[in-house]
């Protein structure tokens, strides 16, 4: 018989798909993370960093995790919470879908919404509410995923291996949306051991840090749970071999058009990570390339799927 003990150890073995109908040469596939228990990629990352703060004594038995987070990553840390007994508390932008807001209240967790428009620095935005509970509530951890190096690790332990297997090292090109860059970073730096042909590919909403420069015309943009206003310690940039930037527009319309025509329903990062993805894999149709599809669209029903809201902030249905 094979019976998890758990649900985080169903975590991770996700699968790859080959997107035919929506790239006809053949050479795109799709790591399906949404297929994770808890429906992200960012499920890694939250067993990864726990386990490391039980190791070294940072969380105790009936602890609080605190942590600043677009949705998925909450989910992650939720479910860990869940099962190893441990309150959880999250701060989220007000961009965050309604549906990702209430999936964390249903795993248990206390939400905190605060406005997007808040910096990084600001006391008020989402990472300073974290930082200042953390400091306030006894008993409390916070594993900021931007600066926590379990980030990065737990792809080099587990996604990047999985990919290698899963084509018999045949792959050529990887592409992920980066957000803390742990993902990319984790994949590139197991890859790259295998075979340093093998290009890594950043997609990049406009306006985030790593298309614009630090320097650049930074501005707020739709989609959700990518890209960046600063650059977090978990990302490695000398491991992503070149950037992709991907407008809101292209990619809410490329998540529509593969749930239309692949039965595969990813949200806006996804559909971010597709767009440059096939404008990738366009270059070599001999060459391999993976995509990583971060998340189900099932948490953007009200916003990347919905007409009205799409019309209401001018994209095209």
């Amino acid at each position: 018989m094979k019976i998890f003990e758990d649900v985080i150890a169903a975590i991770g073995d996700t699968p790859l798909v080959r997107l035919a109908r929506l790239h006809p040469p053949g050479n795109l596939v799709a790591k399906l993370e949404y297929m994770n228990p808890g429906g992200s990629v960012k499920e890694r990352i939250a067993v990864s960093m726990i386990d490391q703060a039980e190791r070294e004594g940072l969380l105790k038995p009936g602890g609080t995790i605190i942590e600043p987070t677009s949705g998925n990553t909450g989910v992650g840390l939720a479910l860990v919470g869940a099962v190893r007994g441990y309150r959880v508390i999250c701060t989220v932008p007000d961009k965050v879908s309604q549906e990702k807001q209430d999936l964390l209240r249903a795993y248990g967790v206390e939400v905190i919404e605060t406005p997007t428009s808040y910096g990084p620095d600001h006391p008020d935005s989402y990472y300073g509410v974290a930082s200042r509970l953390a400091s306030e509530i006894e008993g409390s951890f916070q594993p900021n995923q931007y600066f926590n190096m379990a980030n990065p690790q737990a792809h080099f332990e587990t996604t990047g291996p999985e990919i290698w297997e899963q084509t018999a090292g045949q792959v050529g090109a990887v592409v992920a949306g980066v957000g803390t860059g742990g993902t990319i970073t984790g994949i590139s730096r197991y890859l790259k051991m295998q075979n340093t042909d093998i290009e890594v590919v950043g997609a990049d909403p406009e306006g985030s840090i790593y298309t614009k420069g630090a320097d650049g015309d930074l501005h707020q943009y739709y989609v959700e749970g990518v890209g960046e206003d600063f650059y977090p310690e978990t990302v490695d940039l000398d491991l992503i071999d070149r950037f992709v930037e991907v407008t809101d527009a292209e990619s809410f319309a490329m998540a529509k058009e593969t749930a239309r025509v692949e039965g595969v329903l990813t949200g806006g990062s996804g559909g971010l990570a597709l767009h440059a993805a096939r404008l990738v894999a366009d270059e070599d149709h001999d060459r391999l390339v993976v995509v990583i599809l971060p998340d189900s669209g099932r948490g953007y029903l009200s916003k990347t799927f919905n007409d009205a809201w799409l019309t209401e902030h001018g994209f095209d249905t």
